[in-house]
């Protein structure tokens, strides 16, 4: 198999590109970017460390929760997980980040590059509290590209559509999932009411 080595493959490889998909490009947060993020309850955090190691970390809450502080700085808030902090030590060893922030049942997403520091400082983290529990933690980005991405990916894959969904019982319980590659010495029904219970308890 023949792989791409050059820019100038890359380039010669596919059609130019679109204007617009130029121009759209932003440099701060405009009025339809800070409603979009306003709206989502959903964005993926992509980073990686100084040797190139990615990881993709998602961050869900209610609506809004990713606050705009202002036309170029995003505040969003680290609540209670696994504590890996992936994401915390990759941008503390290179900030650059991308998000990209999902409407529930709109194809269309918002990306947004960045630079990225890790704050806990306790006035901020209370700001961005949920049921008076602060956050453990949040993230500022100082925001460099900002546009609108088209709905293709969504619409090819029908992610919104319930009908095309596989039945959760297609696949094992996380329980079940974590027994197999953590080898746990529970069973997966111990280990499945383990996490219910810290659903119930520390989601925020």
């Amino acid at each position: 198999m023949k792989y791409i080595e050059s820019l100038e493959e890359l380039r010669d490889s596919f059609q130019a590109k679109h204007d617009v998909a130029i121009r759209k490009e932003l440099r701060f947060i405009d009025a339809h970017s800070r409603q979009f993020i306003e709206k989502s309850p959903f964005v993926f955090i992509g980073s990686q460390n100084s040797a190139g190691n990615g990881d993709v970390s998602p961050k869900g809450d209610l609506p809004g929760f990713v606050q705009v502080l202002d036309d170029v700085t995003l505040a969003i808030p680290d609540r209670p997980g696994n504590n890996r902090l992936d994401t915390w030590e990759n941008v503390i060893e290179n900030p650059n980040v991308g998000l990209i922030f999902l409407i529930p049942g709109m194809n269309e997403t918002l990306r947004i590059n960045g630079e990225a520091r890790l704050t806990v400082d306790a006035d901020m983290c209370r700001s961005m509290h949920v049921n008076n529990r602060p956050a453990s933690a949040v993230l500022i980005v100082k925001v460099r590209e900002v546009y609108m991405h088209c709905a293709k990916a969504f619409m090819r894959s029908k992610l919104w559509s319930p009908e095309t969904w596989a039945p959760r019982s297609d696949m094992p319980t996380l329980g079940q999932i974590l027994k197999d590659q953590a080898k746990l010495s529970e069973t997966a029904a111990e280990f499945d009411d383990v996490l219910d219970e810290a659903y119930r308890t520390t989601m925020w």
